[in-house]
């Protein structure tokens, strides 16, 4: 490679870095569409950015085109995913670029999605536009791990975040009180973590356990996840904080086909919303029917904090795409309820199904990341 392509190439990774991080602010807020962002940049300057809507409309392309006018004309354009080329609710992107006389666009991946899957791209570089694919692809795939889940699987992505004494326990004895395991800053890790997903879910053991909001807690910041609950049997009470903030906060409750219609009349009347799956084998709610419903409702990023039985059905599964586990420094120095069982721990090491992408640390915890091999 010669050295102005070596130049071109370095250049490319940081915009495209620079239109990733444009994108991550709207993470949690783009769905059912992917949090996209997107730079127009002309004599090494930026003269147009743009990050999907909340919502998910307009799209982040039209909105940077729109912002740089003129001056987009000859100007790059750095977009994190593939601009889409078939009519939705909005115009194709594409016809957006072509338009405003972009004369080179860089996308860091392809759309998966089967009504573009290559299609954008091709229409640009018919159009006379030079095109480039590829700088930061994984970053980007990443990112956009809930939209390409939806697309690809009818799923959202799911992150499972656990928290575990030093010694690997999740809480302590059945009636011990509900564990602090991390500090502040830990927590206030999560909190962020939380804001970028569009539903908060737990099994309703830990609703049961636990008794939590399913709320992000970050000052100046108004986010409202779903906040969804696996409840085969509809034990949620009414009491609780998930239900009684129902008519604020929009809550759904995953049960059971079987489950007690006098119960889900009793949760409607609060403003939970109730949906029916089918069953898995040892009769809880099946977890790949539950996300699916999800997908149908929207939801391409789900966070989950379901404790150890959830969280070892969904490595199980192959539906973990990201595990996140908080460590203590402090062990809990007696028998609890482990955050993981082994099989779950085993499956984690298995460097065919997952690897590790980061560790963290948030004194005095120690934050470990591993993402699933697709």
């Amino acid at each position: 490679m010669s050295a102005p392509a070596f130049a071109e190439a370095d250049e490319d990774l940081r915009w495209m870095q620079a239109a990733l991080n444009l994108g991550e602010r709207s993470l949690g807020l783009a769905a059912p569409n992917p949090s996209v962002g997107a730079l127009v940049v002309k004599d090494g300057a930026v003269a147009g950015r743009g990050v999907t809507a909340p919502g998910g409309r307009p799209h982040a392309e039209p909105i940077a085109l729109a912002q740089a006018g003129e001056a987009a004309r000859g100007a790059t354009l750095y977009v994190t995913l593939e601009p889409c080329a078939h009519v939705g609710a909005s115009p194709p992107c594409v016809d957006a670029v072509i338009a405003a006389g972009v004369a080179r666009v860089v996308a860091a991946i392809e759309d998966p999605n089967p009504l573009v899957a290559g299609q954008g791209l091709a229409r640009l570089r018919a159009a006379g536009i030079a095109v480039t694919a590829g700088p930061c692809a994984d970053q980007a795939r990443r990112d956009h791990c809930g939209h390409i889940r939806r697309v690809t699987e009818g799923r959202p992505c799911v992150t499972l975040k656990l928290a575990e004494t030093a010694d690997g326990f999740a809480s302590g004895g059945l009636h011990d009180q509900r564990l602090k395991i991390t500090g502040p800053i830990a927590n206030a890790r999560v909190q962020t973590m939380r804001a970028t997903h569009e539903a908060i879910m737990v099994g309703v053991e830990t609703a049961l356990a636990d008794d939590p909001a399913l709320t992000v807690r970050l000052p100046g910041l108004d986010r409202k996840p779903l906040r969804v609950v696996l409840d085969t049997r509809l034990r949620l009470p009414l009491r609780s904080r998930i239900a009684a903030a129902a008519r604020d906060l929009p809550t759904l409750v995953v049960a059971g086909e079987g489950a007690s219609a006098e119960a889900e009349a009793r949760l409607a009347g609060c403003g939970v919303a109730v949906e029916r799956v089918s069953l898995d084998a040892e009769g809880h709610v099946d977890l790949g029917a539950a996300l699916r419903a999800l997908s149908a409702r929207g939801v391409t990023r789900v966070f989950s904090e379901g404790g150890p039985s959830v969280a070892a059905r969904l490595i199980a599964l192959g539906l973990a795409d990201a595990v996140v586990i908080f460590t203590a420094e402090k062990p809990l120095g007696r028998p609890g309820l482990p955050a993981l069982s082994e099989a779950a721990r085993a499956t984690l090491a298995d460097a065919a199904r997952y690897r590790r992408a980061e560790t963290a640390r948030y004194a005095p915890d120690t934050m470990r990341v591993w993402e699933r091999r697709t």
